[in-house]
């Protein structure tokens, strides 16, 4: 099992969204792994309002493929979403709980491709009809999708991948 081993520089830039996997199946250790490396993520009071789906069975699977067609052969998938009433809410009104579910998300993200494995973060998908088909996941807001698997032969970044936009149309400095 691989344990995490890259330095968060170049992982954050050699990370891709990997479209091309394989359904090799990922040992329960490994996701373990991936596992606590989301659930240690920060959330707004340590309020810790997200839930992780891990739909692995032959069942969980056709339901990802009856909402989503981006699921790029994996056998894998997370489901990341967050629960309203159990999140912080600021003075203003508003509500933390898809903040704290993103960043949970990006933690999974990225403990994914440090493992050595391929995933992107699928926001297409039918999330009314998931959440008919999994009652659990009613009260979420559900964030992402994640196909996880080892890369195929193949998989590489998309064209754009590389393309930023300067820093300076991003980054101020006040």
């Amino acid at each position: 099992m691989r344990r995490f081993m890259m330095n968060f520089s170049d992982l954050a830039t050699k990370r891709y969204s990997c479209r091309k996997l394989t359904d090799t199946p990922i040992p329960a250790e490994q996701v373990e792994v991936l596992l606590a490396a989301a659930t240690a993520a920060p959330t707004a009071k340590n309020n810790q309002p997200y839930r992780i789906w891990v739909m692995q069975s032959e069942a969980a699977r056709a339901q990802i493929h009856e909402v989503t067609k981006c699921t790029f052969g994996a056998g894998l998938f997370f489901v990341v979403g967050g629960k309203p009433s159990d999140a912080w809410t600021k003075e203003d009104g508003f509500n933390f709980a898809q903040v704290d579910a993103t960043i949970v998300a990006t933690h999974l993200m990225l403990a994914v491709a440090d493992a050595g494995l391929g995933t992107t973060w699928v926001g297409n998908f039918d999330a009314p009809k998931l959440k008919a088909l999994c009652p659990e996941m009613a009260d979420y807001e559900l964030v992402a999708i994640f196909p996880v698997g080892v890369p195929a032969a193949g998989a590489a970044p998309a064209s754009r991948h590389s393309e930023r936009k300067a820093r300076e149309a991003v980054v101020k400095t006040l």
